[in-house]
This record gives structure tokens, sequence and C-alpha cells, in this order.
């Protein structure tokens, strides 16, 4: 895992089937919320579809919540597909208490968004 800094979030990225899986640990808030937008903004600068791993998520707020929403709404507007998987208890119960469970793709692990792409 890279750790920008003193930020309280780090991240791995993987390529894997065509896929750039970040996988953020720690915690995605006021202070970590720039470091994984940063990360989220330059792999779809890539122009490859990209899914956040949450597993490693303990705490998000509305400013990590509003990154992922960025890192969506770039990936649409670029036709790439972007989505969520393995999202932690923690960063679900924020998503759904904000109804973007319903509009975020999340799948359990990545093999289960490649059976549904």
């Amino acid at each position: 895992m890279t750790k920008i800094g003193d930020s309280p979030v780090s991240f791995e990225i993987d390529d894997e089937q065509g896929y750039l899986v970040i996988r953020f640990a720690g915690e995605i808030d006021l202070y970590g919320s720039p470091h994984a937008r940063e990360v989220i903004l330059n792999c779809l600068k890539q122009k490859r579809n990209t899914v956040v791993d949450l597993s490693g998520v303990k705490y998000i707020d509305s400013s990590g919540v509003a990154s992922l929403v960025e890192g969506y709404q770039l990936a649409k507007n670029d036709n790439l597909e972007f989505g969520l998987v393995n999202v932690s208890e923690a960063a679900m119960n924020v998503l759904q208490l904000a109804n973007l469970d319903k509009v975020f793709p999340i799948h359990a692990s990545l093999s289960e968004r490649l059976q549904a792409s």
C-alpha cells in the first residue's frame, strides 16, 4: 500500500483483466479525500475502466463520497466503466444513507463485476 504524506488513506493500483483496480485502505475523510480523488482521476485520465475496492476503508465521509461521485461522472462522460467492489460495511452504510448504493454499480468482487459486464 502506498501512503501519501500523513494522509489517513493509503492505496494500491493493480491492472486486472482490463480494469485498473484501486484498493483504498484507512479513512477517506476531509484529509484523505483529496488524495483519493487524485488517485481516482489519474486512473480515469488514462482512459481505462476503473473499479474502486473499498474493503479496507474503515471510514468515509461526504468528501470521500464526493470523490467517488466525481470519478463516476468523469467515467460516464468518457464512456468508461466505473464501479465499486468489496465495499466495507462502514462505507456501505454511508452509501446507503445517501442512496448512492442505487447509483454506483456495486459488486462483491471484481470477478462478479466482470460477469455483470
